[in-house]
């Protein structure tokens, strides 16, 4: 893998309480300036796709616990379409998904998905699951149609792991975020069958690969 195929897979991410557009800027010119994605809070993306229109962007929904009334996640998927966003990732409704109740977090997913023509990655928030429950929850996403499953927030404990991505990828490309910080942990979960890496260290990822080559 290249430099260039490598930027293609990091979505640079900011999205804490504090987040300020002078934030959402630094992290723009950074995937700018290497080729990377980026993701952003919700109210900042019409200015994020004004300042940087050839990023690639995504943005959240329902984030970061995912317990949104269904209706609520559809509009604010709507919104962020209309806004410029090129990819949405949902937070899957953990609370009903170890409830038992699976189809009402499928038929969730499935009204966000329907709602927009992006691709749509499904936050399972996997370091709370169980292995069943996070088989459950990868099928509720292909189900649902999602384009991607995505491991954490990273506001729930945990993050990403290899044994985690490497299950997940037996249902739909996977999208390792939470604790992925350097190259070393990205090679980590590359290896393990992810498709896109996650991370507010996404430039010293991208700048630690080409560093070391």
């Amino acid at each position: 893998m290249d430099a260039d195929a490598l930027a293609a897979r990091i979505e640079h991410t900011v999205l804490g309480t504090e987040t300020t557009f002078a934030d959402v800027r630094g992290v723009l010119d950074e995937s700018l300036a290497r080729g990377m994605r980026s993701c952003v809070p919700p109210c900042y993306v019409a200015e994020a796709t004004d300042y940087a229109p050839s990023v690639p962007l995504t943005t959240v929904v329902g984030f970061p616990h995912g317990q949104n009334a269904t209706a609520a996640k559809r509009e604010e998927a709507v919104f962020a379409w209309q806004d410029g966003a090129d990819e949405l990732d949902v937070v899957a409704n953990v609370g009903r998904l170890k409830a038992g109740e699976v189809e009402a977090v499928t038929d969730d997913l499935a009204e966000v998905v329907a709602a927009v023509p992006l691709p749509v990655k499904v936050i399972l928030e996997a370091p709370l699951l169980s292995a069943e429950e996070l088989d459950l929850a990868c099928q509720a996403a292909v189900d649902a149609d999602a384009a991607f499953v995505k491991t954490a927030t990273g506001y729930a404990g945990g993050g990403a792991t290899v044994g985690d991505v490497e299950r997940m990828a037996e249902y739909l490309p996977v999208k390792a975020s939470g604790g992925v910080r350097h190259w070393a942990d990205a090679e980590a979960m590359l290896e393990a069958g992810a498709e896109r890496i996650g991370s507010s260290t996404g430039a010293t990822i991208f700048d630690e690969f080409t560093g070391s080559r």
